[in-house]
């Protein structure tokens, strides 16, 4: 009765890991991939500079509850996110965009220069056939904000890594870890409960069809110069595939150096052409995929409870991961008579 599997070692699973093992529930958490972390994992490179492996993961929220949460694991420090864009001719503008970039590109070419080529790209579909969810995530502005997260009292980034919060995270007794082991559904008979954060497609073995899913492909160039962006995360206005790039050295206490800073460019693709890694749902104007995703949702099972951005299938901020995670342990201790 006490044991639980968790599938995936990201926010969403290791946070469920770690409160039901505070609550005497032997834990065993595996992960397919050779690190714990799933896609906030970080790393230090050989020049000294800390990379996050999956793309920038900036920390930012209203809730004091998950703030409270993460600083019982870790320290964290302020970090406020800016963002710009390049243009063709080399000239930086702000994003999101503020009344000093409408005056740069003009509002009437707005939409045509941020919104759809970056969109389309990392989409892989029209910017007509995308949710405007999607759009509205980055709201145009009419003042001259410079922050990327404006309106969130809380931005911090933990001052030695995700990879080492999630390890404190999981420093515990009642823990077993194991990575480089994928899921299979021979490990359900030896578990009382089962928190999945696979697709939930790929678990049904994609009865009622495939989900469609976005990835990314990361490419990481050390250049021989202290400091090269005017800020931590610069996107591509151009058509080309590729559509932002990062310097870590502008995030606090990402690393030292210098004579050296690195940066990683992006190339959004399709799952398929990167190894099958799948990071984000695809919301479409129509909501096929959500109706798809409803049909999994709906079959009964009740010994697996599906969480995270793939068994959810939706685009969840790391506050969202980790929200929804001690609400997810919560209603398991309630209903386990445990709290």
């Amino acid at each position: 009765m006490k044991k639980i599997l968790v599938v995936g070692s990201g926010l969403t699973g290791s946070v469920i890991s770690r409160v039901l093992a505070e609550n005497k529930f032997n834990v065993t958490i595996i992960d397919k991939r050779n690190n714990i972390g799933g896609n906030v994992f970080d790393y230090t490179n050989e020049k000294n500079i800390r990379v996050h492996k999956y793309g920038p993961h900036l920390f930012h929220t209203n809730n004091v509850k998950v703030v409270d949460f993460i600083k019982k694991y870790s320290e964290w420090v302020e970090y406020k996110h800016k963002v710009k864009a390049i243009l063709a001719d080399g000239t930086y503008v702000t994003l999101p965009v503020n009344k000093e970039t409408k005056r740069i590109v003009g509002e009437e070419n707005i939409i045509e220069t941020f919104y759809r080529p970056y969109s389309e790209k990392m989409w892989g579909i029209k910017l007509e056939e995308l949710s405007p969810d999607i759009i509205n995530r980055v709201p145009i502005r009419d003042d001259n904000n410079e922050l990327y997260f404006p309106n969130d009292k809380f931005q911090l980034i933990p001052k030695n890594g995700y990879t080492d919060f999630v390890n404190k995270l999981l420093d515990h007794k009642n823990i077993t870890i194991k990575i480089n082991t994928p899921f299979d559904k021979k490990m359900e008979k030896n578990f009382f409960h089962i928190f999945n954060s696979m697709p939930i497609d790929e678990y049904y073995e994609y009865i009622h069809g495939k989900l469609e899913y976005r990835s990314i492909k990361f490419f990481n160039i050390d250049f021989p110069s202290p400091r090269i962006l005017p800020v931590t995360t610069v996107n591509f206005t151009h058509k080309s595939k590729y559509t932002r790039m990062t310097e870590w050295k502008n995030i606090p206490h990402h690393g030292k150096n210098d004579e050296y800073t690195t940066v990683t460019y992006e190339e959004p693709c399709s799952f398929e052409d990167n190894n099958d890694e799948k990071y984000y749902p695809v919301k479409d104007l129509k909501g096929e995929n959500r109706s798809l995703y409803l049909k999994y949702k709906n079959l009964k099972n009740d010994k697996v409870e599906f969480v995270g951005r793939l068994g959810n299938y939706a685009y969840l901020d790391m506050d969202q991961c980790i929200g929804s995670a001690l609400k997810i342990s919560e209603n398991f201790l309630k209903k386990s008579n445990i709290a």
